[in-house]
């Protein structure tokens, strides 16, 4: 297991593979060379995140992830991921994967954003997806272990 990474579960999902989840972070760490301060990882509901965007960041409607960076180093991981496992599971049917890889890529877009990637513009965003879904490939082998059970279905 990592030091000062957490995984938080704050609704009634069935089951969580917190042990594979460290496993992403760490090959995550390992590739971007990183290093952890503290870093949080919260699986939430769309309600739960639509109250925090709307909250910090002024937007009133529900998304897939919501990324806090607390360093200043963009090499040192100190912050806290927001991922709405109920529109997670919407842009799985959506991009026709399963929710376990929808959940892996963003977990590293999450991270990649406390790297310093961003996505706003659309050079930054085809430079992100770039190594995003270069991440995603290389570390597809995790999820075959199952990251999440989820309303009674599994990928």
């Amino acid at each position: 297991m990592i030091k000062n990474f957490f995984v938080s579960v704050h609704f009634d999902i069935l089951k969580v593979n917190k042990k594979q989840i460290h496993n992403i972070i760490g090959l995550t760490k390992k590739e971007l060379n990183l290093s952890i301060i503290s870093l949080e990882l919260n699986l939430i509901n769309s309600q739960m995140i639509k109250e925090i965007n709307n909250k910090y960041l002024r937007h009133n409607y529900s998304t897939d992830i919501i990324t806090f960076n607390y360093s200043a180093d963009i090499n040192k991981l100190d912050g806290e991921i927001f991922i709405s496992i109920e529109d997670a599971n919407v842009n799985a049917k959506k991009y026709h994967c399963c929710l376990d890889e929808e959940l892996l890529r963003l977990i590293i877009h999450g991270i990649l954003h406390m790297t310093g990637y961003d996505d706003q513009i659309e050079t930054d965003k085809k430079k992100m997806k770039k190594i995003e879904n270069y991440l995603v490939n290389k570390f597809y082998f995790v999820i075959k272990n199952k990251l999440i059970l989820y309303d009674n279905k599994i990928c």
